[in-house]
């Protein structure tokens, strides 16, 4: 029934008569690494920055500069911003711990939200979103790139036909070499490394992906406990955060470890599912290597990449936003299943500061 709908939502999207006007963008922030994006989707002409709020000058000129942007579009107040332009949508770029006020600000003027991963710093501020989200009837969106992955729709339509069994154990690798050594700019990286701000770091940082993939897997199922370990491994680099983390997510029946590192030799994102018929590994974006109870031997199999819109986040945003698209209630970018990510992120902190299990209350 979901593939049949999907290919309808998608059939939508190719007919002429279904062509809306571009989504009125605004940005709040710039700070984030990510950021970028927004400006470099040359190709596309889905989305349209309406306006830009930043009270950092020197961000202000660097991206004016970079980018060859009207200086009309930047805002030092974001209430100002959302009144002047009165945006569809608002994608923020800031601290992790500044979405809560985006959407605080976002929501009463009925004006739809997507967030860098993850949600929210704490469960209260992850909470209150969704609470204000369903108040004012908006979205609120949580972009990650393994949502879009191909490798891991198909290890998730794998799960979803049966193809695995029941769920057993997933590890999810998820980091780099860390933010200095990969070269991110000044203001990316005090945020990453501000526990206040970002959270924590690598546990944080990187993750946040296996909480996600796991509570999509999971079909938005909570964990019954949390226990992690972190550390600093460079603390003359990042001495206010850890750098390499590992989580256990407990489940009745089911385990996720998530290995989130700012000291792997490179970058990886990938994910192990393991099931009771069968298991699937995520490589990378779109290989996936299987063996399921049918096979005798471990098989390879090459995927292409996304299809439009869900190769994009700002399209995938566009799509929602306007109608054309209607995301599974436990989609990766959804509420449900962030809200529960920041609950394990949450439980995580609190386990490794205390050494001890944490318990996530019924």
């Amino acid at each position: 029934m979901k593939s049949i709908l999907l290919s309808i939502v998608l059939t939508a999207l190719a007919c002429p008569s279904f062509a809306t006007q571009p989504l009125r963008l605004a940005i709040a922030g710039l700070s984030h690494g990510h950021v970028d994006w927004i400006f470099n989707r040359k190709d596309k002409d889905d989305v349209q920055i309406a306006g830009i709020y930043e009270t950092n000058p020197q961000l202000i000129a660097r991206y004016a500069s970079r980018y060859q942007l009207d200086t009309a579009l930047f805002f030092t107040d974001l209430n100002q911003m959302l009144d002047q332009v009165k945006p569809d949508a608002v994608s923020a770029f800031g601290a992790i711990s500044e979405h809560i006020a985006v959407v605080r600000a976002c929501a009463p003027r009925r004006i739809h939200v997507m967030v860098e991963k993850p949600l929210a710093t704490t469960l209260e501020d992850a909470k209150e979103i969704r609470d204000l989200a369903e108040q004012h009837q908006i979205h609120v969106l949580t972009n990650f790139e393994t949502s879009w992955y191909e490798s891991n729709q198909q290890i998730k339509r794998l799960l979803d036909d049966g193809r695995l069994g029941e769920v057993r154990k997933v590890i999810v690798n998820d980091g780099h070499q860390g933010p200095k050594e990969i070269g991110v700019s000044t203001a990316f990286f005090d945020i990453l490394t501000d526990p206040k701000k970002n959270g924590a770091g690598a546990l944080v940082d990187f993750g946040c992906y296996g909480a996600n993939l796991m509570t999509w897997l999971m079909g938005g199922e909570r964990p019954i406990s949390v226990t992690a370990v972190a550390h600093q491994n460079k603390p003359d680099i990042y001495k206010d955060v850890d750098d390499e983390a590992t989580i256990i997510v407990q489940y009745p029946r089911a385990q996720c470890i998530i290995q989130a590192s700012w000291n792997w030799p490179f970058s990886r994102k990938d994910m192990e599912v393991y099931g009771t018929e069968g298991y699937a590994i995520a490589a990378d974006a779109t290989t996936v290597h299987q063996r399921l109870a049918d096979s005798r031997s471990l098989t390879t199999t090459r995927l292409p990449s996304r299809p439009a819109p869900f190769d994009d986040p700002f399209s995938v945003l566009a799509h929602v936003v306007n109608g054309t698209l209607v995301l599974d209630k436990t989609d990766h970018y959804g509420l449900a299943v962030n809200v529960v990510a920041v609950e394990i992120l949450e439980a995580a902190i609190r386990s490794a500061a205390e050494r001890k299990t944490v318990f996530l209350k019924k």
